[in-house]
């Protein structure tokens, strides 16, 4: 689904540039230039780049079960 529609930006290619290292939204709205238009999305960018740090925790803790 479109996020950014200013600059084309999905919800997959934010995980991504998550999963691929970005740490910060700084770093993402760097990589991808989500939130740098009209700014309109960045609270839905900002929501869907937390996850990744959800999605992590619940690894680490089915793994150390």
């Amino acid at each position: 689904m479109y996020i950014c529609v200013c600059n084309a930006i999905t919800d997959r290619e934010i995980r991504q540039c998550a999963e691929l290292g970005a740490q910060t939204f700084d770093e993402l709205r760097d990589c991808l230039g989500v939130a740098t238009c009209c700014g309109k999305c960045e609270g839905t960018a900002r929501e869907i780049f937390s996850e990744r740090g959800l999605c992590a925790n619940a690894r680490a803790v089915a793994a150390s079960t």
